[in-house]
């Protein structure tokens, strides 16, 4: 499943609370965006809570919903953001083996 690093998980916490959604409930959406030759980029968006089939990861207080037709490609990965001039940039990482 999907995990979050501190970093982003801080971030998501920042974002839902600077928005208009549940803070309770709110978080993170990651969706797949239209296919192109280069592949299918993956959107971010803010919402209130999670879509009937979407995968939910919970880290401290950090929602992220994962669409179910994404889930599978991004089960071992791992969330990363970096805090930039002009906003959140956020990453999908390879998760390092804990061995």
């Amino acid at each position: 499943m999907l995990t979050l690093t501190p970093v982003a998980a801080e971030a998501v916490r920042q974002l839902v609370d600077a928005a208009p959604v549940d803070d309770e409930a709110g978080g993170i959406r990651i969706t797949a965006g239209e296919s192109t030759a280069e592949g299918t980029p993956l959107e971010l968006s803010l919402v209130d809570g999670p879509e009937p089939a979407d995968e939910s990861v919970d880290e401290g207080g950090a929602h992220v919903f994962v669409e179910s037709r994404v889930a599978p490609f991004l089960e071992d990965k791992i969330l990363d953001a970096q805090v930039q001039e002009d906003g959140i940039a956020f990453a999908v990482r390879e998760q390092q083996d804990a061995d």
